[in-house]
């Protein structure tokens, strides 16, 4: 009953009212985008080539099928991340950029930000050009002439950076991160299409499969809550300071440390380098050079293995989870900022030990949350080849369901705050 409280209240306060009709007005307009097709495809070629790289079939799952019908929107936001991506990497290597990212405050992130705007325009315009290219080459579309190939590109890349817009206007205007809120509704988009297809495929014989299906993707949806938000908390004490008249400090509060800190970044990284080489592979597979093509052919049937597939997948998504991590979390900057705001971990000493300290809890915690982001990577393969059910796999792993999960908990973090804040003005 309160949860459905909460629910109406959400609808008579008419500032949210307005934010979640604004989002839902955005996500609506990005549904119409998707269904904007590029002419000239064939649609039997285009499954088809779905079919043989799985690699396109999940980036087809972040943009809602707006990539399997080509449309105007096909690179979704995929630009945008991977330019942030990049420059967070980047951070390693230029000090000066790291600086900005970490210690200059919401200025620097703000101009960080903008970097990775301006980065994202020639990334979509190389995504798209690739792309397209490779789907000319594979007869899923007939060949481009110079003036349509690139005007193509250039509606691709308008595509994607009006919904780098559309997903800055939710944050400002609406409620909840833009960019999160479109992916979550690019994943989701298809669940009516994939209830329609289980309704049709229906079989009585099946209903044990059927049954264990649903088992599995309620136990690892209750699995990925419960990771997602389980904490491992540090505590902090702040020393007492007066100044004139008044006591500032002497509190004690905690630093939470996620048991997965890395989020869905890890299994990006992992699937584009896992089905690079099997791509490269069925590219020189068609070569002239008849050494050259066999071995290409020998190497993709290798990756295309499901065993080999898996076991390369889950490693390569535990080592990023370690490498990622590392990069994001720096001990000795939190540090830093503890002992500048007169602040430490009780029985620790500021400084040196205090990183040092961070780093163990760090090192204890990390290899569960690696574990289990290696685990729901690798699931919905397992569960599919079992259970011969291939519609709603979002719902058994892989990076859609950490992304659904943690934007609906982050949106409704956000929607209580604001009744919260209500309350309290009303009070």
């Amino acid at each position: 009953m309160k949860g459905l409280s909460n629910f109406l209240k959400v609808f008579q306060i008419k500032d949210l009212r307005k934010k979640i009709f604004f989002v839902l007005g955005v996500f609506a307009l990005f549904r119409v985008m998707a269904n904007i097709p590029i002419p000239g495809i064939d649609v039997e070629r285009l499954r088809q080539f779905f079919n043989q790289f799985q690699l396109f079939g999940m980036l087809n799952v972040f943009t809602g099928g707006s990539f399997d019908r080509l449309s105007i929107v096909m690179m979704g936001l995929g630009p945008y991340i991977t330019a942030i991506i990049i420059l967070q990497l980047l951070t390693l290597i230029f000090p000066q950029l790291e600086k900005m990212y970490k210690e200059e405050g919401e200025e620097g992130r703000s101009r960080f930000n903008q970097y990775g705007r301006i980065l994202t325009v020639p990334l979509a315009f190389l995504q798209s050009y690739a792309m397209l290219s490779l789907l000319s080459r594979q007869k899923v579309i007939g060949t481009l002439d110079p003036l349509t190939l690139v005007s193509s590109i250039a509606t691709i890349t308008c595509g994607t950076i009006f919904l780098m817009w559309l997903g800055e206007r939710i944050s400002e205007k609406g409620i909840g991160n833009g960019v999160s809120l479109l992916i979550f509704a690019g994943i989701i988009a298809d669940f009516p299409n994939n209830l329609r297809q289980l309704i049709l495929t229906w079989e009585i014989s099946r209903l044990p499969s059927y049954l264990f299906f649903i088992f599995t993707s309620l136990l690892v949806i209750t699995a990925v809550v419960m990771i997602n938000e389980a904490r491992r908390n540090i505590p902090i004490s702040y020393a007492k300071r007066v100044r004139g008249n008044k006591i500032y400090g002497g509190v004690t509060t905690y630093l939470p440390l996620n048991i997965n800190p890395a989020g869905v970044i890890p299994i990006i990284f992992a699937l584009s380098i896992l089905f690079f080489p099997g791509m490269i592979a069925s590219f020189l597979s068609g070569v002239g050079n008849k050494t050259l093509a066999d071995l290409a052919t020998k190497v993709n049937n290798f990756f295309q293995d499901p065993l080999i597939n898996g076991i390369f997948y889950f490693i390569l998504v535990v080592v990023f989870t370690f490498f990622y991590t590392l990069v994001t979390f720096d001990p000795k900057a939190i540090s830093s900022n503890l002992q500048k705001m007169g602040g430490f971990i009780p029985g620790v000493r500021p400084g040196e030990s205090t990183s040092r300290f961070l780093k163990v809890i760090l090192y204890r915690v990390l290899p569960f949350g690696a574990l289990f982001l290696g685990l729901i990577a690798v699931l919905p393969s397992f569960v599919s080849q079992l259970t011969g059910i291939t519609a709603f796999n979002f719902l058994v792993g892989g990076t859609s369901i950490l992304i659904v999960v943690s934007v609906v908990l982050e949106t409704l973090r956000q929607i209580k705050a604001q009744l919260q804040m209500r309350e309290y003005e009303t009070f």
